[in-house]
Order: C-alpha cells, then sequence, then structure tokens
C-alpha cells in the first residue's frame, strides 16, 4: 500500500467482520461481512476504482463487485477462490466439522504463528501479535467458526458468471505454492475472466503479499500503468 500511495494513489483496506481492529459484535458470517463490506462502500461513495482481494476478502469482495460492476475499473486477485462448484481445503473442513470448535478454542499464539508461517519467515513476532489480538478477546475465534460455518460454496451460484460479465482487466496475482488456494484456482481464474493475466510466484504460498511485498508491489503498479 505503500508503494501504491506513493504512486499516488489512495488505498483503503477495511478489516473483516470481527477481526483485526473491528469492533463489531454479533456473527461474522459471509452474508454478514458482504453486508457490512456494501455500508462501507456506500459511504465512501466512490465512482470507479480498483478492487484488490485475498483470501476470504475474495469471496466477500467479489460478492460486492458482481453486485455493482459499474463501480469497478480493474481487479486484483489473489490466492482465494470464487466458484460454486468449489470444496473447502482440509483444515476449513475441520474447521466447519464438530470438531472445529475444540481445535478453535485450542489454538495459541504459538500454534497461530505456526499456521501464518507454515515453516517460514514471513510475519515478524508483532505482527503476528497484532492477526492474533482479536484471538485475546474471544472475537478471533468466533469469527473463525462464524465465517467457515456460514459459507456453503454453492451459496455462491447466484454470481455465477457474474464476474467475467464484469469484463474489467484483472491481475491474477498468485503464490505458486499456496496449500489453501492452491494455483489451480488462479488458473481457472484465468480461463473463465476474459481480460486477465496470472502471475504466480514461484517459491511463495498463501501470503503472498507478505512473502514478496516488493515483487506484488512490482506487479500491481505494472498492471495499473498498463
Amino acid at each position: 500500500m505503500k508503494r501504491l500511495a506513493a504512486a499516488g494513489r489512495r488505498c483503503l483496506a477495511p478489516d473483516l467482520y470481527n477481526l483485526g481492529d473491528s469492533q463489531e459484535t454479533g456473527p461474522a458470517t459471509f452474508q454478514r461481512n458482504v453486508d457490512s463490506f456494501t455500508d462501507f462502500m456506500d459511504g465512501l461513495g466512490l465512482d470507479e476504482l480498483v478492487l484488490v482481494v485475498h483470501d476470504w476478502g475474495g469471496h466477500v469482495g467479489l460478492a460486492w463487485a458482481c453486485d455493482h460492476p459499474g463501480q469497478i475499473s480493474a481487479l486484483v486477485i489473489s490466492d482465494t477462490g470464487f466458484f460454486s462448484d468449489a470444496r473447502w481445503h482440509g483444515l476449513a473442513d475441520t474447521i466447519r466439522g464438530p470438531e472445529g470448535d475444540g481445535l478453535i478454542s485450542s489454538l495459541d499464539r504459538d500454534g497461530f504463528a505456526g499456521l501464518l508461517n507454515a515453516g517460514r519467515e514471513v510475519f515478524s513476532a508483532g505482527e503476528i501479535d497484532k492477526y492474533w489480538e482479536p484471538f485475546t478477546e474471544g472475537r478471533g475465534q468466533r469469527a473463525t467458526l462464524d465465517y467457515y460455518r456460514s459459507l456453503d460454496f454453492e451459496d455462491l451460484s447466484p454470481w455465477d458468471g457474474k464476474l467475467a460479465a464484469i469484463d474489467a482487466p484483472t491481475l491474477l496475482l498468485w503464490g505458486a505454492d499456496d496449500p489453501f488456494a492452491v494455483l489451480a484456482a488462479g488458473k481457472r481464474f484465468h480461463r473463465e475472466l476474459p481480460d486477465s493475466e496470472l502471475v504466480a510466484i514461484e517459491g511463495t504460498g498463501h501470503f503472498v503479499f507478505d512473502e514478496e511485498p516488493e515483487r506484488c508491489a512490482d506487479e500491481v503498479l505494472r498492471f495499473l500503468g498498463r
């Protein structure tokens, strides 16, 4: 965001419901995130924008984009999915099932750091502390369970075909070694979105913007300058 701001771009990064600095209460479901993001965007009153999405934000942001196609000048999509015939990855399936409550309640900061870093040194101790903060208050656990359990991918079927219909220039920026939103998802977006390009960064996992921030900034700035 600093590189984009330095290039004259206004950058806004809202937190997901009940995560980050969000102090909202209530179920952090997929639909509530969509509704909250819609309220946020309505409040900004923007006529046109470039939407950048990652992971859960992909489900939420792309649903909003499909409902507001006239506001989208370009898309940057990273390590997510938006397919009504998709399946959750193994960890998400466990969280969605009867063992999910115990798994999430037993998660401590070290285990959380292990999940984020996944054997790499991606996040500093200070960054881990910031991401862990909602979990010290209990809202992080609730938000995780609420979100995973609220979204069956067939729920995305009302938006089938609508993302491609936006026909906006799209950069697909992917971690080539992502174990969750695998590269096959990026390749599928590339097949289905008419004006798209796929950049898969070798040696990176799920958190591609954090693992390779300079490379990602270079790619986004290049794409926006086309």
